[in-house]
């Protein structure tokens, strides 16, 4: 039950005496209000220089603030994720979550500090009581609040302190743009990559399981060998990522036998190259038929006729395996002449 629905009698009586002001108890008022200690004026109060030694203090604050941000976003677009760093006593840790995590907690600290520091120096520290008031907003408490408001932007001396102020203002404004920079991670932004691998023209045909270089006749007709690019190693960073496009298998076929005329153009001798991943949801594809010259995803059981410019003849994948246009160099290796001409694997929305 609110104070309103009190009767007006059961309600205390109003003070009579002054904000603050000390009281003995009676019989009416059996609490006795021991009133505000008298007021102690900091040094910033009564000394101006050490005023401004605490404004240069939180514009400091604040302008390192500006500078973490900065640092914050400047790490995040330079370091590596794979760069490391040693700290003592944590070992070594990851060097882009390490500058993150400093920068931007400096930027957090200096602007709470700032702000603290600028409360406690050069704010208004005088303590002031009020009486209670009704629960509703009369026009007269809204006018009270309103110079009350007035009086508190007049004592900040935000007006006056104007290397505070735009320092804050600087401060406040740079420092959102850390989780601006952090949106960049709810979406890759992989520009062409998919639409390219690092097959290139020159690039040897490299067996996946002696890590050899491939002559044509180590390729024997109704045969299926697994490929890579010259030069893609296990033990580099990016391995998995650049196998998962650029897996390709590779199969001898009579030249007879090859229905598809662009198929026979980029084959040498019947040895065709295909996409390894499938193109309904990326699996590697790895069962093939020598009769028939099908090959079968394990994942939906999606088929696809290598004769046949690679195209779908079972199963739920929407287009046919892109085609490595193949030769063989100087040495007598075969080698790719360029890149896959369309996006290998499941289709994307830019696919065009």
């Amino acid at each position: 039950m609110s104070s309103q629905d009190n009767p007006e009698e059961n309600l205390p009586a109003e003070q009579e005496h002054a904000p603050g002001a000390v009281t003995v108890a009676d019989e009416k008022n059996p609490f006795a209000d021991p009133g505000l200690p008298p007021h102690e004026h900091r040094v910033q109060d009564i000394d101006e220089q050490a005023a401004k030694r605490s404004e240069r203090t939180v514009a400091l604050l604040f302008t390192v603030s500006m500078l973490a941000t900065v640092g914050f976003i400047a790490s995040y677009v330079t370091i590596g994720i794979d760069t490391s760093v040693y700290v003592w006593p944590i070992g070594h840790i990851s060097a882009l979550n390490f500058a993150l995590g400093t920068c931007l907690g400096i930027a957090l600290f200096c602007i709470g500090a700032g702000a603290v520091h600028w409360a406690r120096t050069l704010m208004s520290d005088e303590e002031i009581a009020d009486e209670r008031h009704p629960i509703e907003a009369t026009p007269e408490v809204k006018a009270k609040v309103m110079a009350d408001f007035k009086q508190g932007a007049k004592e900040s001396a935000l007006g006056r302190r104007k290397l505070i102020r735009n320092t804050m203002f600087g401060a406040l404004a740079l420092f959102p743009l850390s989780g601006v920079i952090l949106l960049r991670d709810l979406g890759p932004l992989p520009g062409t990559k998919l639409r390219h691998t690092i097959w290139s023209k020159g690039k040897l045909l490299v067996n996946m399981n002696t890590n050899e270089p491939l002559r044509p006749s180590d390729i024997q007709v109704g045969s299926l060998t697994f490929v890579k690019p010259e030069g893609l190693e296990e033990h580099d960073h990016d391995f998995q990522t650049e196998i998962a496009k650029a897996a390709t298998m590779i199969v001898r076929i009579q030249p007879d036998n090859i229905k598809d005329k662009q198929e026979l153009e980029w084959s040498y001798q019947g040895i065709v190259a295909y996409s390894k991943i499938c193109t309904h949801v990326g699996c590697p594809i790895s069962l093939y038929e020598q009769q028939t010259h099908h090959v079968l995803c394990p994942c939906h059981q999606s088929t696809f006729d290598l004769s046949d410019g690679g195209r779908v003849i079972f199963g739920p994948a929407g287009h046919a395996l892109p085609q490595l246009r193949i030769g063989v160099n100087d040495e007598g290796y075969l080698e790719a002449l360029g890149d896959f001409e369309e996006p290998v694997g499941p289709a994307f929305w830019e696919r065009g």
